[in-house]
């Protein structure tokens, strides 16, 4: 054989050997599933930071996240996880359809859009500088604290889920109506849905998110009138369908509680103890007439002078002669958040951490900060643990006991410890 012909001989088949090896190649890479290949989002806490699409892949379904047992239940539940709760939306109860729901919606980071990696936090927030009263914290104390106080909505919101999975099981198969977003109010600007909770905080949460919202320049501009009585704010369920589907869907979802005894003195205190045109001739005429032996004809005229057993009493009594008022009923009923998969979970008790790592969170300005001035009877003393305890002292250990399981849920809910030891 010449060398003119080996060398023809070895080059062909050095090129059946290319062809054979791209060919394999090709083989392996459309047997693979193309999401397996796909970069994993890493889990973190679900912030709305970024104006965000609504999942228009969503078939109509939701349900409350949650341990799962079956692919097809994983598939159906984180889901509607992700999608804004109820409204109208049910899934299929097809198991093939579901199965088909799943493999559209594989890729985790679909799944997870919403979540915030995890990375340096000087990185991830803007620095901070204050004008106001709670400063926020300078740029290089930013790592370890907003760390921790990352940690703490994780853990605040998994208790949340952990205790709406095991006693409240239903609610995530209800559908979303506008009575349970009647309380959130809605600023498009910053993308924010807040769920109003009286006595924690509510008043200058709404300064703040006037301010957001372009409509004062600041906190300290705007009267309690204006924040209570103005239509300045909308709220969610004045949006029709379609925008409340979005809101819930794409905006950062927030809800700040505090301790439901403090809570509910602090309430009692603003309402019964100073002069009130609505809820003395309201609530305390009805409130002395069923509860007080041989009431005066000047207290059932007024309605005043109601004290703190006789107010307990009403709120225990399943026949109460009038309604529930939004300052003492229950935070599960005020913004359903066994339904409403809330982003932010913030505390009265520790109102300047939260909300600091709130307000950086949606890059509000950087001159504006919570205000913490006392909305009313600024010369009065805030309700404390100790004043709470004060007042609970005139009540028998049965009502103490049976006041606690009016408001369990809130306890279990938000992880607040029992306020007395004889209480079980």
């Amino acid at each position: 054989m010449s060398p003119r012909a080996g060398t023809m001989r070895l080059a062909c088949m050095f090129s059946s050997i290319l062809l054979f090896g791209a060919a394999g190649l090709l083989l392996f890479i459309s047997l693979q599933d193309p999401t397996e290949l796909t970069p994993h989002q890493a889990p973190g806490i679900k912030f709305s930071i970024r104006p965000q699409q609504p999942h228009n892949d969503l078939p109509p379904g939701s349900s409350q996240d949650g341990p799962f047992k079956a692919a097809t239940e994983r598939v159906t539940r984180d889901l509607s996880s992700r999608a804004p709760r109820g409204l109208s939306l049910r899934m299929s109860q097809d198991p093939q359809a579901q199965l088909n729901v799943g493999a559209r919606l594989r890729p985790r980071q679909r799944r997870r859009r919403l979540l915030i990696k995890k990375m340096p936090a000087a990185a991830a927030l803007p620095a901070n500088s204050s004008a106001g009263t709670l400063a926020r914290p300078a740029p290089g104390a930013l790592d370890g604290r907003w760390a921790r106080l990352r940690e703490t909505q994780r853990e605040r919101k998994r208790v949340m889920r952990e205790a709406c999975a095991k006693y409240r099981a239903s609610s995530s198969r209800r559908a979303v109506t506008p009575r349970h977003v009647s309380r959130i109010f809605v600023e498009d600007r910053h993308r924010v849905l807040y769920c109003e909770v009286p006595k924690a905080g509510c008043s200058n949460w709404k300064r703040v998110l006037m301010v957001l919202a372009g409509l004062a320049s600041s906190t300290t501009d705007i009267q309690h009138d204006t924040v209570h009585y103005g239509s300045a704010l909308k709220r969610l369920d004045t949006f029709d369908r379609q925008g409340i589907l979005h809101r819930l869907g794409t905006y950062t979802k927030m809800l700040f509680v505090r301790e439901p005894f403090e809570r509910l003195v602090s309430a009692f205190r603003d309402k019964f103890e100073h002069p009130n045109s609505y809820y003395h001739p309201v609530f305390g005429k009805a409130i002395l007439a069923r509860y007080r032996a041989n009431a005066s004809r000047e207290a059932l005229r007024t309605g005043s002078g109601v004290r703190f057993p006789e107010f307990v009493q009403y709120l225990l009594d399943v026949h109460r002669p009038v309604g529930m008022d939004i300052h003492w009923d229950h935070v599960s009923r005020l913004c359903s958040p066994c339904l409403i998969d809330y982003d932010f979970v913030g505390k009265f008790e520790s109102m300047e951490d939260d909300a600091n790592f709130f307000l950086s969170l949606i890059h509000a300005p950087r001159n504006l900060t919570f205000p913490r001035f006392k909305d009313r009877h600024s010369e009065e003393a805030r309700t404390t643990s100790r004043i709470t305890h004060q007042y609970f002292a005139q009540l028998s250990t049965l009502q103490r006991q049976r006041t606690y399981d009016f408001y369990y849920m809130d306890y279990l809910m938000f992880n607040y410890s029992k306020p007395f030891a004889d209480l079980y």
